[in-house]
């Protein structure tokens, strides 16, 4: 049988305001050119260059030959749930966390979706400091809500404050999506910024999701400040969100955790049991092996100190080789956001022509701020071998200076003409 055309295919209503990947896009764009034999580097992707440290890879490999290959318990196995409590109650001081509010999810991203669509519904505002992850605004549409992207203070990180958040809240207005560490920017917000912003949710009786995923990758002594640091009665109206993607370098194991109020997360495993059923119950047993074993803190240490060497690369190079570029001064995660539009100039006018560009005259990806909210700024990731970033950095530098040398050669004329 064949078929031609789109058989008269119109998305549903759901679907609207739906837009593909714009991280995903480009790293497939990247894919394609090196299969065709060019030399490419990809800084584009948010995922950890290194192997899943062993002991956790061990143990999928023994739940697999245990016969740990049936449906898991819909919220996820007891082992891990219990192991995420500890870990996150060590993180913050001992606090007590309760290993039944936790439910687990394929990967992080599944567990912030389903998140979205159990507190938000038609109409509901949900505030999204800005720039911001790619998903979240398109999250928050298929739950029929209406993202409110806020700008971020450049001179502030990027990083919005609740005099920002209250301008920009109505009678809509359900709850705020905040990310610390930062994606795009690897800003980290303090402990008294946090308390600020859970404060001021928790007076006006709105939904607080905090995504905490890049925690543990932090360039300053011990994790970054969490929302678990603050009192209980601040939390009643808070879901943190969690995971080993990045950390544990086990991306492709699709392991995510919400941490929510009880009846909150009966609903999002009452959601998921109709949508996805548990998450893989091999990897479930390999992340339980993520915590509490030294031998993967060690290596998680490891991890995290090579992501430091390699922010310091960035950081050093740019304010060395292109003091001019106004950038954010990444202190988690594993992203630099420079601004990038000193440079615009003839085709390039935004950070889309940019990268664009930058991958066919320098072979390297980069990802666009508009992904983010921003068309002036553009994202590296430093998940990469130090080769590839090192070199990366001198063909960016080139490409820079080579529109910057064309922009002024056109003013130049100008004034003369």
């Amino acid at each position: 049988m064949t078929t031609s055309g789109d058989g008269g295919f119109t998305p549903s209503r759901n679907l609207r305001h739906l837009q593909p990947s714009a991280t995903i896009a480009v790293t497939q764009e990247a894919s394609r050119r090196r299969a065709a034999g060019e030399n490419i580097i990809d800084l584009s992707a948010g995922e950890p260059d290194f192997a899943t440290p062993r002991p956790i890879a061990e143990r999928g490999i023994r739940a697999i030959q245990d016969g740990k290959t049936h449906y898991p318990p819909n919220n996820g196995i007891l082992d891990l749930r219990a192991a995420v409590a500890r870990h996150l109650s060590v993180l913050s001081g001992g606090r007590p966390v309760n290993a039944d509010n936790i439910v687990v999810s394929t990967g992080a991203k599944q567990a912030l979706f389903n998140t979205c669509f159990v507190l938000f519904g038609p109409n509901d505002a949900v505030l999204i400091p800005s720039p911001a992850w790619v998903s979240y605004p398109q999250m928050v549409h298929l739950a029929r809500g209406e993202p409110v992207l806020v700008p971020g203070d450049p001179e502030f990180g990027l990083k919005v404050s609740v005099k920002d958040l209250e301008a920009a809240t109505d009678a809509n207005t359900r709850g705020v999506l905040l990310c610390s560490p930062n994606n795009p920017t690897g800003a980290v917000y303090t402990h008294g910024e946090l308390r600020a912003i859970v404060e001021w949710t928790a007076k006006r009786d709105l939904w607080l999701i905090a995504d905490e995923i890049y925690r543990l990758i932090h360039f300053a002594p011990g994790p970054a400040p969490s929302v678990l640091d603050l009192p209980d009665e601040l939390l009643g109206r808070v879901v943190v969100i969690y995971g080993v993607s990045k950390t544990y370098a086990m991306t492709g194991w699709r392991i995510g955790f919400a941490l929510a109020p009880p009846e909150v997360a009966k609903s999002i495993a009452a959601l998921q049991s109709h949508v996805t059923s548990g998450a893989s119950h091999p990897a479930q047993f390999a992340a339980a092996a993520a915590f509490g074993d030294e031998r993967v803190e060690r290596d998680v240490h490891r991890m995290v100190e090579r992501f430091g060497r390699r922010r310091e690369m960035v950081v050093s190079y740019f304010r060395e080789h292109l003091p001019g570029m106004e950038f954010v001064e990444p202190l988690g995660a594993f992203y630099f956001f420079f601004r990038a539009d000193s440079c615009f100039h003839g085709d390039v006018q935004d950070a889309v022509a940019f990268c664009q560009r930058l991958i066919v005259d320098e072979g390297v990806a980069l990802v666009p701020g508009e992904a983010f909210g921003d068309a002036r700024w553009v994202r590296l990731s430093f998940a990469a071998s130090e080769g590839d970033i090192g070199e990366a950095l001198v063909r960016i530098a080139r490409f820079i200076n080579g529109l910057l040398q064309v922009k002024e050669a056109a003013a130049a004329g100008a004034a003369r003409g």
